[in-house]
């Protein structure tokens, strides 16, 4: 069994920062295929950024790219996302996932086994 607790979300004003968290237990972060998804009021589940089991390569949905980074420290088994310049289009649920079989279809939620609560993040204009 595997679980994942997200933290850092908040309400932030546009053009700040915050820094998500995702704390797993029972698999190594760096044996699965880690993503964040982001779902907001009305509209379906949308894939952030995703970081892969080998290699730790990155990938980024195209309205993140060059804002948002991904990334993962394996001595505590916790994945990060650090969110910059954020935009009131941001506001959104944001979940971890983890893909324990790593099928490499990183941005299909239908392929991640385990999921977390969710956090809230609320971007001001």
């Amino acid at each position: 069994q595997v679980q994942l607790v997200e933290s850092g979300g908040g309400l932030v004003q546009g053009g700040g920062s915050l820094r998500l968290s995702c704390a797993a237990s029972g698999r190594a972060v760096s044996n699965c295929g880690m993503a964040w998804f982001r779902q907001a009021p009305g509209k379906e589940r949308e894939f952030v950024a995703a970081i892969t089991r080998s290699f730790g390569r990155t990938y980024y949905a195209d309205s993140v790219k060059g804002r948002f980074t991904i990334s993962r420290d394996n001595a505590k088994n916790t994945v990060y996302l650090q969110m910059n310049t954020l935009k009131p289009e941001d506001t959104a649920v944001y979940y971890c996932a983890a893909d324990l079989n790593y099928s490499g279809r990183y941005s299909d939620a239908g392929v991640y086994d385990y999921w977390g609560q969710g956090t809230q993040v609320t971007v001001s204009s």
